[in-house]
């Protein structure tokens, strides 16, 4: 199990602007890992554990608190309490997807390991860094690269079994389209969506309803529609909808008559047998009217 939480702090003191560490550390053997960000959130979560599990694999589980980062603030609806459904934050879908157990804290206390390694940091990585003038997060992680290992070899300690319960990544998995933001929107007849206060207008000559828009780690963005990847474009307005001018109906003066075909069913099934039976009367009539009139 993994211990995840991220610590803001003035890390580089008066050198820099304060940032936020996000840290791991290994439940079984004392093992830390972190990487600096700007800020504590979802990309910053999703690509520090990429480089986690790249690293030492795949965790059974990670422990986290309610940040909005780890847990998802939505509320449940009617469908979701029937079905027994949890919402997830996307981190949490990504880690779900990935085979993680999640597990929230009740309480400060309760991840006590992880909040005892960022006491420690606070005072001798503080000083490490100060020694070395490191100023930015990319002089911090490159520093964090040395640093951490040399650590770990003094500190870490045996675990009670020698089996590592991390899982390699699997072969053929794209963690990109995991470790992303995932946001389902509704595809407009005019082939546009709206994300992020934007407007995007498809090329694509797709018939859906929804597709996914992903944010991705290094801040790109793509649009698919189940495992196809779609074309887009940025547009500012919507495109007019090209209305079809209406044809003026034709005027009729007369109707003609329609008479059905002589295996019509109108006609097989003797619906209209008493007027087919009253032409037969007519043709016989006619002709002994003739055959009177000879005679005489």
């Amino acid at each position: 199990m993994e211990q995840l939480d991220g610590s803001e702090h003035n890390w580089f003191e008066d050198r820099g602007p304060k940032c936020v560490l996000m840290g791991y550390i290994d439940d079984a053997t004392s093992r830390p890992f972190g990487k600096f960000y700007t800020y504590e959130g979802t990309i910053p979560a999703m690509d520090s554990f990429k480089a986690y599990i790249k690293k030492f694999g795949i965790p059974q589980s990670v422990y986290l608190d309610k940040h909005s980062t780890y847990k998802s603030t939505k509320k449940h609806s009617t469908e979701d309490e029937l079905n027994n459904i949890e919402p997830l934050s996307q981190f949490g879908r990504a880690l779900k997807e990935l085979g993680v157990n999640v597990i929230h804290a009740n309480s400060p206390q309760a991840k006590g390991r992880i909040e005892r390694l960022f006491n420690t940091f606070q005072d001798r990585l503080i000083k490490e860094m100060r020694l070395k003038g490191i100023k930015t997060i990319n002089e911090a992680n490159k520093f964090l690269s040395w640093y951490l290992p040399i650590y770990t070899k003094r500190f870490a300690v045996k675990p009670k079994s020698d089996s590592d319960m991390h899982r390699p990544i699997p072969d053929g998995i794209n963690l990109d389209r995991i470790l992303c933001k995932k946001t389902e929107h509704v595809l407009r007849n005019d082939f546009t969506i709206a994300h992020n206060k934007k407007l995007y207008q498809i090329e694509n000559n797709i018939r859906t309803q929804k597709v996914i828009v992903e944010e991705r780690i290094d801040g790109s963005m793509l649009i698919w529609h189940k495992n196809m990847l779609l074309k887009f474009k940025e547009i500012t307005v919507r495109p007019e909808k090209i209305i079809q001018p209406k044809l003026p109906r034709p005027y009729v003066f007369f109707n003609k008559a329609h008479m059905p075909a002589a295996d019509h069913p109108w006609r097989r099934y003797g619906i209209n047998s008493h007027i087919n039976s009253y032409s037969q009367k007519e043709k016989v009539g006619q002709k002994e009217k003739e055959l009177l009139l000879t005679t005489i």
